[in-house]
């Protein structure tokens, strides 16, 4: 009885009211008002329209009235991208540990987990693709921002390591805000020994294709994500090793307004492809198609 009289007040958001236009004396008149169940909607972080959640997801949360990419958490890049019930994933015990005992540090992993929903701030694993067999290191910003420690950059290697070994291609999706400064030099580290790995692969004649999504930043941007024999970023897709108050600080000098966007990156030579969310799917598997090895000689 009393657990009813107790239960959790439910969330709710607020549509402002509307001018749908004016009577017969010049009065406007507006749509009130109205209160509806949170989560059942989203707003639209660069064009403000609101749209229905299930409908977002359909459109693979990209925004139709502006085309916006909002940002995908790992487990949901991986549904849209790997064939149906094909991915198998890696490595699910390696997560990061306090190695440095940084103050508060182990609070917030855990609280990172509870928030996110995952372990650490990158899922790996293989399936396929269009039917072509590959490892995929896919990251995710909800998990302390995507920063790489110690536990993403041995993951990762890990990842590198299993496609060189099985032959087949890696696909890296990067997110990132950058090295994570709890793991001081252990972090910074990870930059040196992905590239290492990835330089192996290479020696092997391996396909790497390295696809960036939004925001792609710091030491990730400045070691696996820009090393990919084919780099793809999704639409206004922002990506660089520092940030832009930073460079403008430091240049004197302001920058134009798209600097950073994969469009702007593109038109500069940093990337081969731009492509849709919607797209990305069949891209990779025509990529990996026209690299992949046909019959015998």
């Amino acid at each position: 009885m009393f657990k009813d009289l107790f239960q959790k007040k439910r969330k709710y958001a607020t549509i402002p009211s509307e001018r749908l236009g004016t009577d017969a004396n010049g009065e406007p008149i507006e749509r009130p008002k109205r209160e509806i169940p949170e989560g059942l909607m989203n707003k639209c972080s660069r064009c403000g329209s609101i749209q229905y959640s299930k409908e977002l997801e359909k459109n693979l949360k990209v925004c139709s009235s502006c085309g916006h990419h909002m940002r995908l958490n790992a487990m949901e890049r991986v549904r849209i991208t790997m064939d149906e019930d094909s991915f198998v994933e890696y490595d699910q015990d390696i997560v990061s540990e306090d190695p440095l005992e940084f103050p508060g540090y182990a609070l917030k992993l855990e609280q990172q987990a509870l928030k996110s929903g995952l372990r650490e701030a990158v899922i790996t694993g293989e399936g396929t693709i269009g039917g072509f067999p590959v490892v995929v290191a896919v990251m995710s910003f909800d998990f302390f921002t995507g920063s790489m420690g110690s536990a993403v950059g041995e993951k990762i290697t890990r990842a590198i390591e299993a496609a060189t070994d099985k032959r087949v291609p890696l696909i890296i999706f990067s997110t990132s805000g950058g090295a994570r400064m709890q793991e001081s030099i252990l972090s910074l580290m990870q930059m040196a020994k992905t590239s290492a790995a990835l330089a192996r692969l290479n020696e092997q004649g391996g396909l790497y294709i390295s696809v960036i999504t939004d925001p792609t930043t710091g030491g990730v941007s400045a070691s696996f994500a820009m090393l990919g024999d084919i780099i793809i970023a999704e639409p206004g897709a922002v990506f660089g090793f520092a940030g832009r108050i930073v460079i403008e600080q430091t240049i004197r000098q302001k920058l134009p307004e798209d600097f950073q966007t994969a469009e702007f990156n593109l038109q500069h030579g940093q990337l081969d492809l731009v492509v849709h969310r919607k797209e990305l799917k069949a891209m990779l598997t025509k990529l990996i198609d026209l690299h992949s090895v046909k019959g015998g000689a």
